[in-house]
């Protein structure tokens, strides 16, 4: 058993001074906070204009209102371009068929197939043109009008036979159809062009004189 240390009695430690807590105590070196804008916080506190209120929920409400006019007219129109673009495609399978219908026709009076079965082919191909004008379809047969790149297809480019102007279509390949202005599907054709030394010859001719 050790001895106690002089002049400290056994069992007791001598008190140290009290130390800051390093923690809770304030930064002595921090800058005191701003004041607060007395004027802003009395401004935000004063009741509003009443007048003003209603003129600023008005004006919101006046947007909103125009915004949703916006959406729905913006879905009526999606609305119509879906079903337009449903309708289409079955009127080209409509014409499809129609296009093997009058090709079959062709082949039926090269061959000279019987009156009774030309007849009843016949009948089905007007009763489907019937159908396709009732939607409002029109055929599309440029044939003797100028070419519009808007309604036909150039497949090919001759010269300009004797009475015909450059430009104008001599001969449809493929028949076109539109609805209205929009165009189902552009006819096929050839387009007469200016023919060749056909200016060179008229300015030797008019030397010549």
């Amino acid at each position: 058993m050790t001895a106690a240390r002089s002049g400290e009695p056994e069992g007791e430690r001598p008190e140290r001074p009290d130390r800051p807590d390093r923690k809770g105590a304030p930064d002595e070196t921090a800058e005191p906070a701003a004041p607060a804008d007395d004027a802003a916080a009395a401004a935000d506190a004063a009741p509003e204009d009443p007048a003003l209120a209603a003129e600023r929920f008005r004006d919101r409400w006046l947007r909103t209102e125009a915004e949703l006019q916006n959406f729905r007219r913006r879905a009526a129109r999606d609305l119509e371009e879906g079903r337009r673009a449903a309708e289409e495609r079955i009127m080209l399978e409509i014409i499809a068929a129609l296009d093997d219908i009058e090709r079959a026709l062709d082949a039926a009076h090269a061959a000279k197939a019987h009156p009774s079965w030309l007849a009843g082919v016949e009948a089905t191909a007007r009763r489907m043109r019937d159908a396709l004008a009732r939607e409002g379809v029109r055929v599309l047969d440029p044939r003797g009008e100028p070419f519009d790149p808007a309604f036909h297809e150039a497949m090919l480019s001759v010269d300009a036979p004797r009475g015909v102007a450059p430009g104008v279509v001599t001969e449809v390949t493929h028949k076109g159809y539109a609805r209205g202005a929009r165009v189902l599907r552009p006819a096929r054709v050839v387009v007469a062009r200016q023919p060749a030394g056909t200016r060179g010859g008229a300015a030797g001719e008019s030397a010549d004189r």
